[in-house]
């Protein structure tokens, strides 16, 4: 037993050290010599990367909650044309990168665009380009953003709306309350704890998007980053910056937590927990209700999906000089390779912390989970610097060859980050499945004589098959939506549907780049509908 134990531990310990480098790598390599480029920047752009940062992220937190809660909010409360589609169809958002979106948002807007053709066609030949607007810039980088993240906010509160008891709507009822009162008053501060959980993903994805600011050439402190390590070959100052942004990260969480360390979500009510009845609107509400809704699908989703396969049937050629073949095994050679690295060593770790129950361990866990806090970006550069750090000052010592090589440019290179911004996802979802299985099962396999390993394998994974293929599902869609992970690390010729696209979309060749758009919004459409029934289950509103 306590072999078996002590296996299970070192096993668990050294899968969340190695989680835990590039958090360490970029604190340390804070107090690293930089060169000139650092002096140039600190007095001419880094306070624009900083402002630009806070109002992106403090802009697209705000929009973002209006959607999401609007729309979880209308969904889990009243009936009205179509709601039920609207329940799941509002998650589709997903499918489309914030990245897509702006290339979307500019092919439909820009001079002589699709919008011009569309007025040209109706109205015949006439100078539209002045009256039609321009969403680029700051502005187009909000709305791409908002609506490609609005769904974390939506799945989250929507599953806090459900839960919430009609002893709640009954008490907004005798104190006089409206429904819009009763909303502000009684449900929205009882969802607070799973919206801020949203909002806290839409920020950590806001400050590590990458493709859409390029686009729109906004300095931020995420292309900062890049551009310290491509441009001027400095990867101490990208480390350095992504302290500052880690830490602002960090701050966030530890701000909400501070607000709301006395707050109290729950009320406590007699004759226990009554189901919700949903509310039937008619007449003006109804069309109102359902305008929104429909209104916010068709811009978050049925908008890009229609711009990219209106160039791509416009511009057949792009179809054709496209390796679609070689994109699709690619994709899923990343998907699936990546898939199962996460859940093997996922599996590991949460039961070597189950059976050991060391505080440490927990701790430690607690640390490299907070992979996916820190963009794509960092995780890319750091990793990257720990290689070369441990290339020359342990290989080279010992007289090894370079392992440069094997680690970047590499398929290897690229699993093992991904390995570390999604760890947290495989871990929770494993974790979440495991605070199902009581302990006394555990038990009582060891009295009928099962080992540590026969019960891992006989007893638990089975009963987790459900947790691990919804797992699979979000970590595959992650991976065919990721870009400056792949963009940095991928070996040389290897190309992605992001890559694809984000190449011709920075070569301004929006045409191009919407072929392989389109099949990235295709198929992360078809993860989405498949997880689905795992997010949105009906057994919740029973």
């Amino acid at each position: 037993m306590s072999k078996n134990f002590n296996i299970w531990f070192i096993s668990s310990l050294l899968i969340s050290v190695f989680v835990s480098i590039p958090i360490l790598t970029v604190f340390t390599s804070f107090f690293e010599d930089t060169s000139n480029y650092y002096q140039i920047l600190k007095n001419t752009f880094l306070k624009e990367y900083i402002y630009n940062s806070l109002v992106l992220l403090i802009s697209v937190l705000a929009l973002t909650f209006l959607i999401g809660t609007c729309t979880a909010y209308l969904v889990s409360f009243f009936e009205f044309p179509l709601s039920n589609f609207f329940k799941w169809a509002l998650i589709l958002s997903f499918a489309v990168p914030p990245y897509i979106y702006a290339y979307s948002l500019t092919a439909f807007f820009e001079n002589y665009g699709t919008a011009y053709t569309i007025l040209k066609n109706l109205f015949g030949d006439a100078n539209y380009n002045n009256n039609i607007p321009k969403f680029d810039g700051m502005f187009g980088a909000i709305l791409s953003i908002s609506f490609s993240l609005y769904a974390y906010v939506y799945i989250l509160a929507r599953a806090s709306f459900l839960y919430q008891s009609q002893n709640l709507i009954d008490l907004g009822k005798n104190l006089g309350f409206s429904k819009f009162k009763s909303f502000y008053k009684i449900v929205l501060p009882a969802a607070r704890p799973a919206i801020v959980a949203g909002l806290s993903l839409v920020a950590m994805e806001t400050l590590a998007e990458f493709g859409a600011v390029d686009f729109f050439s906004i300095n931020t402190l995420t292309t900062g980053i890049y551009n310290s390590w491509i441009t001027f070959d400095d990867l101490a100052f990208a480390n350095r910056i992504s302290s500052f942004l880690l830490l602002f990260i960090f701050s966030l969480f530890i701000i909400e937590n501070l607000s709301r360390k006395k707050a109290k979500y729950h009320f406590n009510v007699r004759g226990g927990f009554k189901q919700k009845e949903k509310i039937k609107l008619y007449g003006s509400r109804s069309f109102l209700a359902f305008t929104f809704c429909l209104s916010i699908f068709f811009l978050s989703f049925l908008f890009p999906l229609s711009q990219m396969l209106y160039w791509t049937i416009k511009f057949p050629e792009n179809l054709f000089d496209l390796q679609i073949i070689d994109l699709i095994l690619n994709t899923l050679y990343l998907v699936l390779l990546s898939s199962l690295v996460l859940i093997f060593f996922s599996l590991i770790s949460n039961y070597g912390n189950r059976v050991s129950k060391n505080k440490t361990l927990n701790t430690l866990s607690t640390l490299s989970i907070s992979g996916y806090a820190i963009p794509g970006v960092i995780l890319a550069i750091a990793f990257i610097t720990f290689i070369a750090w441990f290339d020359n000052n342990i290989i080279k010592y010992l007289g090894f060859t370079s392992i440069k090589k094997v680690f970047i440019g590499s398929i290897l290179g690229l699993v093992l980050v991904y390995f570390i911004r999604f760890y947290s996802l495989a871990f929770n979802g494993i974790k979440s499945g495991y605070e199902k299985i009581n302990i006394s099962v555990d038990e009582s396999a060891y009295l009928l004589g099962y080992s540590k390993r026969k019960t891992f394998m006989n007893i638990h994974i089975p009963f987790l098959r459900n947790s691990l293929i919804f797992i699979i599902i979000l970590v595959s869609l992650e991976i065919i939506r990721e870009l400056p992970i792949t963009l940095i690390l991928r070996p040389f010729n290897f190309e992605t549907f992001a890559t694809t696209a984000y190449i011709s979309a920075s070569e301004d060749l929006l045409e191009a780049a919407a072929v392989p758009s389109l099949f990235l919004i295709l198929i992360a459409s078809l993860f989405i509908i498949v997880s689905s029934k795992y997010i949105l289950r009906e057994n919740n509103e029973k």
